[in-house]
């Protein structure tokens, strides 16, 4: 059989599953780490519960992913999770889902694995939203997320290093109220609302237009050029002015408000 013929009988057994994102959709993905809580806690032992080093190697896989060749407007981070917010008329391989699932995972694994100098694996999986306000809900749920992962987290290993086992820590903070969480890290003397905004709020990443200072051969003269970089937000707004903030950063692309 001809190689032409082959590859042709072949191919289709690759791409017969194949589907594309609609036109006219907005494109999340959320990236998660695999078994993550093994090589956090066990393996490297980074510091419970957050620590700037984690953070750090989670920010800088945040900004290879929206360096990686999709047209990606914001980037946010929480805990082993990212999710990118793609530009409405990204187009990147015909918006196959195939391609940004293994790409995405593909890419956080690599980048994430070198700078930890260890096999650190993603998963990845796609929303496909119809309207804007779907997608201020989205990055609103996993800041909501954030919000309640790092109340749950504090109080669990506050009893943990107060000798509680790990089903006592679980099972004591299980049904509790936020108020009564509050109250049980007062009493280890932490105030929740002065912790670091990161850890409650998760991390955000997106491009700003910055003048930086550049040298014209030309004339022999210093001049101001436009760049622009990521910026890395440690401080995001919380409930309504986040979901502002997510419709703002949507309207500077000037992505359609349906």
């Amino acid at each position: 059989m001809k190689f032409d013929d082959l590859d042709e009988k072949m191919r289709v057994y690759e791409t017969s599953q194949d589907r594309c994102v609609l036109p006219n959709m907005y494109i999340v993905a959320r990236i998660d780490g695999r078994s993550f809580t093994k090589l956090t806690k066990d393996i490297h032992k980074f510091k419970a519960p957050f620590d700037e080093r984690f953070r750090d190697l989670m920010v800088g896989t945040v900004k290879h992913l929206m360096n990686c060749g999709f047209n990606v407007i914001y980037g946010f981070t929480e805990s082993d999770e990212i999710s990118l917010l793609f530009h409405y008329n990204e187009t990147a391989f015909s918006r196959k889902t195939r391609k940004y699932i293994s790409i995405l995972a593909g890419e956080a694994s690599a980048k994430f694995s070198s700078l930890l100098g260890d096999i650190g694996a993603f998963d990845c999986r796609l929303s496909e939203l119809p309207n804007k306000q779907l997608v201020e809900d989205y990055f609103r749920w996993r800041n909501e997320d954030a919000h309640r992962n790092a109340l749950n987290a504090h109080c669990y290993w506050r009893l943990r290093e107060d000798n509680f086992s790990q089903s006592e820590a679980t099972s004591r903070i299980e049904g509790m109220s936020n108020a009564d969480k509050n109250e049980l890290l007062f009493h280890y003397g932490i105030n929740f609302n002065e912790l670091p905004n990161w850890q409650k709020r998760g991390i955000g990443v997106y491009w700003k237009d910055i003048k930086k200072e550049g040298f014209n051969p030309k004339n022999n003269e210093k001049v101001l050029v436009d760049r622009r970089e990521l910026f890395t937000d440690f401080e995001l707004p919380m409930r309504e002015e986040y979901n502002k903030f997510i419709s703002a950063l949507i309207d500077k692309y000037q992505i359609p408000n349906r």
